[in-house]
């Protein structure tokens, strides 16, 4: 009897321990992927991706086509099956509207829009575009139907804060999106569902100021306003690795 009180009462200091036991701290989501946005690639984030990384992320960049929202969404999922656990997707500009789709897949916990778009259900970048001034009139298109920015003004309605021969070979590298992108329309929005994070670039001359203000507001983001132009992840890369870890952290599992 003796050795049966001991183990009864063994076990109940055990039970009362794990109930007065501090709970195990989540651990911070390591996976970042980062979709870059229409007349840009993926080497835009580089800057970014090299501060995530120092402080021990692993960062993966989509090199997406920019031929249809469907090849887009389909080339960011193809990253995003790669990835060992948790992660936060960023987007910047029309890549605001890839990870508002792509950002579904199960293992996405967060979504972080950088100067992007933020669309509901139905609704494109041309749609979003449609609800408030135009940023700049220098849009145009090919004869076969790819939009580009007239690489003369494409300094100063993209690249303002950014060394100006930067910024004329990135006008000069400009990745054309397809008009059918920019058309295609957010079947299910996955800011409804998981958390998102949002930066404007209060000088953009790409997308209006006050549109990404009021995406931002809708999708109900956490939003921080940072002075630069629209390649604000170029030329502020502190800024805006400083948000995606601070998804990264709320969003630990």
């Amino acid at each position: 009897m003796p050795t049966i009180a001991i183990a009864a009462a063994a076990a109940a200091a055990a039970i009362l321990s794990a109930a007065v036991a501090p709970a195990r701290a989540a651990e911070p989501v390591k996976n970042i992927v980062l979709v870059h946005g229409a007349f840009a690639d993926g080497s835009g984030w580089r800057r970014v991706a090299e501060i995530l990384g120092k402080d021990g992320y692993t960062v993966s960049v989509v090199q997406e086509p920019l031929t249809s929202l469907a090849d887009d969404v389909a080339a960011t999922k193809r990253v995003l099956d790669l990835q060992q656990g948790p992660t936060i997707l960023v987007g910047h500009s029309y890549g605001g509207v890839v990870i508002t789709e792509a950002g579904n897949a199960p293992n996405v916990v967060g979504l972080v829009y950088i100067a992007a778009f933020i669309p509901d259900q139905g609704q494109s970048a041309l749609d979003l575009l449609s609800q408030a001034p135009p940023a700049n009139n220098d849009l145009r298109a090919t004869k076969d139907d790819f939009l580009y920015i007239d690489p003369a003004a494409f300094p100063a309605d993209f690249a303002a804060d950014l060394p100006p021969a930067e910024a004329h070979f990135m006008a000069h590298s400009q990745m054309m999106l397809a008009k059918a992108a920019a058309a295609g329309k957010v079947t299910t929005a996955a800011w409804h569902k998981k958390k998102s994070w949002a930066l404007i670039a209060t000088d953009d001359r790409n997308i209006n100021p006050d549109l990404e203000r009021s995406m931002a507001k809708k999708a109900g983001s956490e939003t921080i306003e940072v002075p630069g132009s629209h390649a604000v992840y170029v030329s502020k890369p502190e800024e805006v690795a400083r948000l995606i870890e601070r998804a990264a952290k709320a969003s630990g599992q």
